[in-house]
């Protein structure tokens, strides 16, 4: 995995037909495999949105874009988010 400049990597050996059925693009082998990755890092809320596109080397507006389409949300947002919102929402009369 030569893609990362300055930083360890290692080399990881993953079956054919897993990478197929990633649709996985063969000539950003690395790149795709090291987004999808930090993609389930985001989604089990193991890192933060901005730490895995930084971990994965992609602008975040990508990675934003690239999670998105992989059905997960960009955004983290709790009840308790959704609450203030609400509250903060009547307060201003909208």
């Amino acid at each position: 995995m030569g893609y990362i400049k300055g930083m360890e990597t290692k080399h990881v050996e993953l079956p054919t037909a897993l990478l197929r059925a990633a649709d996985l693009d063969n000539t950003h082998l690395s790149e795709d495999a090291a987004r999808l990755l930090a993609v389930e890092l985001f989604r089990e809320d193991k890192v933060s949105l901005g730490r895995a596109a930084e971990l994965c080397h992609t602008p975040l507006a990508a990675f934003m874009d690239f999670v998105a389409k992989r059905g997960v949300s960009p955004l983290r947002y709790s009840f308790e988010d959704l609450e203030e919102e609400r509250r903060s929402t009547e307060r201003l009369g909208a």
